[in-house]
Formats: C-alpha cells, sequence, structure tokens
C-alpha cells in the first residue's frame, strides 16, 4: 500500500517552534494532509519525552499511535486511519576533527521506547544536556552519536540532517566532511541514508557516486504544522512496520521506495550564493570566476550555498542520473498555491478558507499527486487547477534562495494572474 512518510519534524521544546507541535495536533494534520507515518521529533527532551510516553501507545510494530482520548476530528469523506508515529530526534554535534571545528546535524529514528531512554541515559552520562532545546548540542563527535545509538539497539537508524546546508551538515562548506566515510570511518557501512534537505534535490545529489549506494531521503524539518509533509517519501509498504520501514531505507529497494516528494530547491534558505545583509546572491559560477567568492558589497567572504557546495565535490555533470536512483516529484505546499491564486498572504483567513475548505475534501497529498485537473477544479476553482497542473510539469518562475533567505517560487507572472483573476467563479 502507498505509505507516506515525514521522517524528521520538531516538537514545541525546540527554538523558533509553534507551541502546537506536540502529537495529537500533528496526529490531526498528519490525516488533513494524507502523511501515513510521521516522526515525533524531539524524543531527548524529557518533558516531551514525558508526553510521548503519555499521549502514545506501542503496539509491537515499532510504530506507535495517538491513544483515543487525544485524537481530534477530521473529515470523513477520504476515512484515513490513525497516524503511525515514528520515535525520532534530531541531535547537533560541535566538535573539534581532524584539525577542524565540525557542527553536524544528526536524525535518529528509533523503533521503541526502552531504546530511546538507553540512548538518553548515555547521553546524560556523557554530560549533554539534553533539556536545554528540543534539539540538544552536544559535544560528541557525530561517530560517537552513531555508536551510543547502535550499542541502545542497532536497528536504530542514523541519518544525516540537511545534508547540505552550508553551517550544520555532513558536506556543509562551513563546518562539514568531504565524504561520509571522513566522517564516520569504521562505521560508514551502518549509514545508509542522508536527507537531502530543502535546498537540494536527488537530481544534485546524483552527481557524487559516492551516494550512489546512499539512499536519498526528504523530510520536512517542520516547525508548525502547516510544513510537516512540505517534503516527505512514498513508499510501497505490504505492513507498516519500523522493520519494513528500515528495510527500505535500507536496501534503496526501488520496487518498495516508489519516490520523494520535493520542495523545488531554490526555495531553500541556502541554495546559491550571497549574503543576506547585503542583499546580495549570485550563482556558484558568477561567485568562482567573478567575484572569487568574495561579496562586491562588504568585501567578505560569501555563504557559499548547496549549489556551489554540490559542484566543488561533484564527479559528474548535471544531469547524470544513476541506474539505481529513486524518482522524485517536485511539488509546491498546497497553501502556498492557493495564497498565490488569491493573491492573499498566506496566513489571510481567505487563504486559510479555502485551504481548509480544500482540505476538508481531499487530503492535500491526494490532490498535488493524484486528482485530475477536473476535480481540482471542482474542489476550488480552474485557477487553483492550472496552478497545480503547471507545478506538477515543473512550469514555474524561481527566485533562489541564499544565506538563510528562504527563496521564492511563483506560478504565474503579474500579467497572467491580471488575466486569470476575472475569469475566476467565487472561491469560498
Amino acid at each position: 500500500m502507498r505509505t507516506i512518510l515525514d521522517l524528521h519534524l520538531h516538537s514545541k521544546y525546540s527554538r523558533a517552534t509553534s507551541p502546537q507541535m506536540q502529537v495529537d495536533t500533528l496526529d490531526l494534520w498528519a490525516r488533513k494532509k494524507g502523511i501515513n507515518i510521521l516522526a515525533t521529533g524531539d524524543f531527548t527532551h524529557p518533558q516531551y519525552l514525558r508526553e510521548l510516553k503519555d499521549k502514545l501507545i506501542e503496539d509491537g510494530s515499532g510504530l506507535l499511535h495517538l491513544k483515543v482520548v487525544f485524537r481530534d476530528s477530521v473529515p470523513t469523506t477520504y476515512n484515513l486511519l490513525p497516524t503511525s508515529f515514528v520515535l525520532s530526534g534530531e541531535i547537533a554535534c560541535i566538535y573539534k576533527d581532524k584539525g577542524q571545528t565540525r557542527r553536524l546535524h544528526l536524525c535518529v529514528l528509533a523503533p521503541d521506547f526502552a531504546t530511546v531512554d538507553k540512548i538518553n541515559a548515555t547521553l546524560n552520562k556523557y554530560g549533554c544536556n539534553l533539556k536545554s532545546d528540543g534539539r540538544p548540542i552536544i559535544g560528541l563527535s557525530a561517530k560517537m552519536l552513531a555508536e551510543v545509538c547502535f550499542e541502545a539497539n542497532e536497528n536504530t537508524l542514523v541519518i544525516p540532517a540537511h545534508a547540505w546546508t552550508p553551517w550544520f551538515a555532513i558536506f556543509g562548506s562551513k563546518s562539514g566532511y568531504d565524504s561520509i566515510e571522513e566522517c564516520y570511518e569504521e562505521l560508514t557501512p551502518r549509514i545508509y541514508a542522508i536527507e537531502t534537505g530543502l535546498s537540494s534535490d536527488p537530481a544534485m545529489n546524483w552527481r557524487l557516486s559516492q551516494l550512489d549506494n546512499i539512499t536519498l531521503l526528504s523530510n520536512s524539518d517542520a516547525h508548525s504544522p502547516l510544513n510537516i509533509g512540505r517534503e516527505a517519501n512514498v513508499f510501497d509498504m505490504a505492513e507498516r512496520t519500523y522493520d519494513e520501514m528500515a528495510g527500505i531505507i535500507k536496501s534503496k529497494d526501488k520496487k518498495k521506495f516508489l519516490y520523494t516528494v520535493e520542495f523545488y530547491p531554490q526555495e531553500g534558505r541556502y541554495h546559491v550564493n550571497g549574503h543576506a545583509k547585503c542583499k546580495f546572491s549570485c550563482s556558484p559560477q558568477d561567485s568562482k570566476k567573478k567575484y572569487q567568492n568574495i561579496c562586491p558589497v562588504c568585501k567578505k567572504e560569501l555563504t557559499l550555498g548547496v549549489e556551489h557546495r554540490v559542484d566543488d565535490l561533484a564527479d559528474r555533470a548535471l544531469g547524470f542520473k544513476p541506474a539505481n536512483a529513486v524518482p522524485y516529484r517536485s511539488l509546491v505546499p498546497l497553501h502556498e498555491i492557493v495564497a498565490e491564486c488569491l493573491q492573499q498572504g498566506k496566513a489571510t483567513k481567505r487563504a486559510q478558507a479555502l485551504y481548509e475548505k480544500m482540505l476538508a475534501q481531499k487530503t492535500e497529498f491526494a490532490i498535488l499527486l493524484d486528482l485530475t485537473r477536473e476535480e481540482i477544479a471542482a474542489i476550488s476553482n480552474d485557477l487553483v487547477a492550472e496552478a497545480i497542473t503547471r507545478v506538477r510539469e515543473g512550469n514555474i518562475v524561481v527566485k533562489p534562495g541564499y544565506d538563510g533567505e528562504y527563496g521564492m517560487v511563483k506560478v504565474f507572472n503579474d500579467a497572467e494572474i491580471k488575466k486569470w483573476i476575472p475569469k475566476q467563479r467565487k472561491l469560498i
């Protein structure tokens, strides 16, 4: 059965995160969006872990479900089962290795509370302050953290998070490594996957032959319920269990790993080079040849984006596709499409009303992936149907993000939207 998974997000105990990021609200939003398996986030935080133990039930599958008493209601038109949760956490490792300061974020997936308790107990023994934040900063190396996780349970999955982000990633330009082997050494065979992050897509990662046998995962890294599923993974699972999920990730089985759902990477916060303070950005090619990686405004070194870093480590040209590559589909979140069609802000009442009206009839992933143009128009209008069709075809306009600033994806130019608006029937 088709199973949509989002394996990285944060709880309300992480910095700059919505107070709604707790499992009862996440269960509701996952069912509205059509996500079947969702990360809990932040299992290292003591208070959140107590909440997880209070609200979730282990059923022996390695996944968990929200207790009925905590479930909210959702429209019954799409008859979704309650969300399956997988215990997850993101941990920031800051340490010195091979003469450099390293800053890496790692996602950890665990099959049960017993494993989580062992991981947390060992980290506490090492003096890690797990109470400080939902995504704690620890002084252990990425390799040492992996050892802790594997000793707690050999079935634990350790996944380098948003692998290309400049400041906090395994391949980051500011503090990362040039290969997985350089980081994990003899543990490298137990690192089965990396998370590509919002600022890169699989095609960019295919340029590195060293990643041919690594599974490329895509997750939301959401800090609010609205953003869960903005990137996701689509599996064909005979049964929804932790072992089957882990097996698909480890084997990179194309019969079971159907595709990933991707942000357009230009919309990510670190796609190209630039300086946010100077309001300057440029392509890797211009950065190298024209500016020598120096900002022409402030004369300081540019923040080198993901595209630049990929280009530095790549041994293939863009466009190469490995034989065992898992496909992907690039989409734009539905609330962004709705807002553009209405020419309203994403948080406005009118945009939210149309978005919720559509979700009351079909899940977000059903709308973005499955419905025909006519079916989309029937639950919205012709303009929204046209916009989703264009997104599916990659017929969009993008302004790349840089140095922490999100990029912009638009479906229509100004002239087009002015022609469309008079033709719209009433939206809500």
